[in-house]
């Protein structure tokens, strides 16, 4: 059975910024340990474009993720991974082999929209 640990409030819940965005740019990267895929994402006019590096290399290739709607953290800090600056946090579950399969809307939804 599931026990519930780390309980928040939901003014804590409401800290993290989540918003939908469209993956516009994506590229294999295989210089890492575990190879990644760099995406460009564009996440309305409000925010713009931002770069992220995702291990996705498992259950999907760069091309198939172009124009995908995805979930992502926007204010997280920016992290270096090899020579790149991740500067959001694009969001998944696990699957069968613990690889991530990507959270996105089931409908068109518009660019920047925060989850709530």
């Amino acid at each position: 059975i599931y026990k519930v640990t780390n309980i928040i409030t939901y003014k804590e819940f409401e800290n993290l910024d989540i918003r939908v965005s469209t993956i516009v740019s994506a590229q294999e990267n295989y210089k890492l340990n575990k190879p990644s895929i760099i995406l460009e994402i564009d996440f309305g006019e409000e925010i713009g474009i931002k770069k992220s590096s995702a291990q996705l290399t498992k259950n999907y290739k760069s091309n198939d993720l172009i124009k995908r709607q995805v979930a992502a953290v926007v204010n997280f800090e920016t992290k270096q991974i090899g020579n790149l600056i991740s500067e959001v946090l694009v969001l998944g579950f696990p699957d069968d082999h613990n690889e991530p399969i990507l959270v996105e809307p089931n409908k068109l939804v518009p660019n920047g929209g925060k989850l709530y």
